[in-house]
């Protein structure tokens, strides 16, 4: 009894082991590779021949000193490592009534008006002050990119037209319809700028 037992028991294991430990990572590979192969690959863009991101990770456009580059839209902040270090992913975990968060957030609300010459009472978006929990963020909301436009446009010397119609063609939907909010995927949508300058 005990024997037979302990034989079901290890033919059990190695048949869950080779199912979960193989079949099934492989199965979801191949799917991956074939239903989804950019994004199972990262989701890289390639400009040039050569990747300057993903459409899936946000990164800076700032210079050396961590100036913000008035010819680009900017993201969202991060606090992910030195900023949207995919290794280091997280938030700052302060909570809304925590005097740091209030100061950076008050901080950050006077530089995004300063930079994109608005008035001291405008509204700003709250994706443009605040980090996401993973800081990762690739989009931008619409308003946000709304605000950016016209100093994008200036810098560039375009008509705002062009920059507002490139800001509708790089502005996601909603996943499935109903998931998380529309945004604005700010590198694709200043790699698309840069093509203009082209």
């Amino acid at each position: 009894m005990l024997r037979r037992s302990l034989v079901t028991s290890l033919v059990l294991t190695a048949v869950v082991a080779f199912g979960l430990g193989l079949i099934y990572p492989f199965a979801v590979y191949a799917i991956g590779q074939v239903a989804f192969a950019a994004r199972a690959n990262g989701s890289f863009i390639s400009q040039g021949g050569v990747t300057v991101g993903s459409s899936l990770i946000g990164q800076s456009f700032t210079d050396a000193q961590g100036d913000a580059l008035p010819q680009y839209f900017q993201s969202r902040p991060s606090l992910a490592g030195a900023g949207y270090d995919a290794t280091s992913s997280g938030a700052s975990n302060l909570g809304p009534g925590d005097p740091r968060l209030l100061q950076a957030v008050a901080q950050r609300v006077a530089a995004f008006r300063q930079l994109n010459g608005l008035a001291p009472g405008t509204p700003v978006p709250v994706d443009a002050v605040t980090a996401s929990a993973s800081g990762l963020d690739s989009e931008i909301s619409v308003a946000n990119a709304d605000l950016q436009a016209p100093r994008v446009a200036a810098v560039r010397h375009l008509p705002l037209a062009t920059v507002l119609t490139l800001v509708r063609r790089y502005t996601q939907g909603r996943p499935l319809g109903f998931l998380g909010e529309t945004g604005v995927n700010v590198l694709e949508l200043n790699l698309a700028l840069d093509r203009l300058a082209k």
